[in-house]
C-alpha cells in the first residue's frame, strides 16, 4: 500500500510538474507582451515604428500594436482587451475615464487635422481658413467626400464639423462615401474617387506622394488634434498586463521620448509631424 501510495504520489507530482512546465512559458509570454490599442494615424504616419523598438530594447517587453479607430481602441480598453490605449478622441476618453474604466489619462502630443481634396477643387474650398465653411461648400456642391465612418477620432471630428455647419450627411452611396478603414486607406480611396476627406496632417504628409490630393483647408483652431495615453483600471480588467501598460505609458511621456516625438519627420518633411505635450496643462 505504501509503495503504491508512493508511486501514486510520484505520478501526481510528475503531472503537477508537467503542468507547471507547460503553463509557465504562457504566463511569461503574457507578462512579456504588451497589447497597445491605438489610432491608425500613429501607425500610418510611422511614429510607432520609430518609437517602439527603442522601448522594447530598453525594457525587454514586446509591444503588439492593434491600430484601429480611436472609438474601437477605447472600446478594447473598456473591455480589458488591451493593456494600454493611445487615442485622439478627447470627449469619449473623458467619459470612460470618469466612469472608472481608465485610472490615468495623460497628454502625449498633438498635431492638426486638414481637409485634403482633388487638384480640380470642385467645391472651391482651397485656401479657406474656416473648416465649417469648407464643409458647407462641399455639401452645397455635392462634391465627393470620403468619411472614415469608423467612430475614430477623425470620424468624430468630421461629424462635429458637419454638426457645426448644420448639415446632416446623406446615407453613404452618393457624393458621401464611408471607407470604414484607417487614415492611409481612406486617403487612397479619396484619391481614387477625386474626393475630399478629413485627415490628420501627419498621415497626410506621410502619404502625400502616394495620393493625388492637395491640402485644401488648414489652420482653423477647430482642427486641433490631441493625443492621450490611457492606463486601464485593473479592477475592470483583471487579465491585463498592468506593469507593462504602465511602463509603456511612462515611456510615451518620458523626456527622451518627447524629444524624439518633437523631431519625428523633420528630416523628411522639414518639420515635425507631432508636437510633444507631456507635462503641459491639459484643457482637453
Amino acid at each position: 500500500m505504501r509503495a503504491s501510495t508512493r508511486r501514486l504520489g510520484g505520478t501526481a507530482m510528475l503531472a503537477v510538474l508537467a503542468l507547471l512546465v507547460t503553463a509557465r512559458p504562457t504566463t511569461l509570454l503574457q507578462q512579456h507582451d504588451i497589447l497597445l490599442a491605438t489610432t491608425t494615424s500613429t501607425r500610418d504616419a510611422g511614429l510607432l515604428d520609430s518609437l517602439l523598438p527603442l522601448f522594447e530594447r530598453q525594457t525587454g517587453y514586446h509591444v503588439k500594436v492593434i491600430a484601429v479607430g480611436s472609438g474601437q481602441a477605447l472600446e478594447m480598453g473598456r473591455r480589458g482587451d488591451a493593456d494600454l490605449v493611445l487615442s485622439h478622441a478627447p470627449e469619449a476618453e473623458r467619459t470612460l475615464t470618469d466612469s472608472g474604466y481608465f485610472v490615468r489619462r495623460r497628454l502625449v502630443m498633438h498635431n492638426r487635422f486638414l481637409i485634403a481634396g482633388p487638384p480640380a477643387d470642385p467645391a472651391g474650398v482651397r485656401g479657406l481658413s474656416d473648416a465649417v465653411t469648407a464643409f458647407e461648400h462641399i455639401a452645397g456642391h455635392q462634391a465627393p467626400f470620403v468619411s472614415r465612418g469608423d467612430k475614430s477620432g477623425t470620424h468624430q471630428k468630421e461629424l462635429s464639423l458637419w454638426k457645426r455647419a448644420h448639415i446632416t450627411p446623406p446615407p453613404p452611396g452618393g457624393w458621401y462615401v464611408e471607407s470604414g478603414q484607417g487614415m492611409g486607406a481612406t486617403l487612397q480611396l479619396a484619391s481614387e474617387k477625386n474626393a475630399y476627406t478629413l485627415s490628420d496632417d501627419a498621415t497626410y504628409l506621410a502619404w502625400r506622394d502616394k495620393v493625388a490630393l492637395l491640402p485644401m483647408v488648414e489652420g482653423d483652431s477647430l482642427l486641433y488634434n490631441v493625443y492621450h495615453v490611457l492606463e486601464l483600471n485593473s479592477k475592470n480588467a483583471p487579465r491585463i498586463n498592468v506593469q507593462g501598460g504602465r511602463a509603456l505609458a511612462e515611456f510615451f511621456v518620458a523626456a527622451e521620448t518627447q524629444r524624439l516625438i518633437g523631431g519625428f519627420g523633420t528630416a523628411r518633411f522639414g518639420r515635425s509631424l507631432f508636437v510633444p505635450d507631456a507635462g503641459k496643462a491639459d484643457r482637453w
